[in-house]
């Protein structure tokens, strides 16, 4: 109850190859001219209530820490890779921001509201980008998904474009890749690419912490 029900929306997450926990998930369609975007963010405060043991814990740690090989949580696994974990195909609770975007790339409406969703796919960078970039293959494979990805790619470009013309700052910082020996020595290290399905959620998630901010000024908090 209480909830909007976004079940019936495509509805999908893109994240690394290793990566556990889905704590954002996207969608994107047409409206006549302008762009309908829906970023889903886990609700991870419906479980985790302030001032419990575990929201002090997890005040104390301030962030997950990332190992090459593991990954020291904020929140206990169950509840980071578990129930708050935007998985595909699971009823998941969320925080929903629809924004309604311009050819543009300005915001012309927005919406926040606790959701509900279930996410349809579970994607990769490599995979969106390989599709992105033409492979026959895989967009046969994902063909009910390919035209939201390739509106999704149109839309983080508006968005890049404009904000380089209002002179953004692009911290494109090499982030390196750490390759493991079995016996957890370093085998390698080299620059993690940086694709266009990267920027795609990049830039997706700047424009919602851009909605929150807004909303917040408009609350006066």
């Amino acid at each position: 109850r209480n909830r909007k029900d976004f079940r019936d929306k495509l509805i999908i997450t893109i994240d690394g190859d290793d990566a556990k926990d889905f704590d954002d998930a996207i969608s994107l369609t047409k409206n006549g001219e302008n762009y309908d975007l829906g970023v889903y963010i886990a609700d991870v405060s419906h479980y985790v209530r302030p001032g419990s043991k575990i929201d002090e814990e997890a005040f104390k740690r301030g962030t997950s820490v990332y190992f090459p090989d593991h990954v020291l949580p904020m929140l206990p696994t169950s509840l980071s890779n578990g129930m708050c974990s935007l998985n595909p195909n699971e009823d998941r609770f969320v925080l929903a921001v629809e924004m309604l975007i311009s050819p543009a790339g300005k915001i012309l409406d927005y919406k926040i509201n606790k959701g509900i969703i279930r996410s349809s796919y579970r994607m990769t960078y490599k995979k969106v980008t390989k599709i992105l970039q033409g492979d026959k293959e895989l967009t046969n494979e994902y063909k009910d998904l390919a035209p939201m990805l390739f509106l999704m790619a149109e839309l983080a470009k508006i968005l890049i474009g404009r904000r380089n013309n209002a002179g953004q700052l692009d911290f494109d910082i090499p982030e390196p890749e750490i390759i493991l020996n079995d016996d957890g020595t370093v085998a390698d290290i080299h620059r993690k690419p940086r694709e266009l399905s990267d920027r795609i959620i990049e830039q997706y998630m700047v424009l919602t912490n851009e909605v929150v901010a807004r909303h917040y000024d408009k609350l006066k908090i």
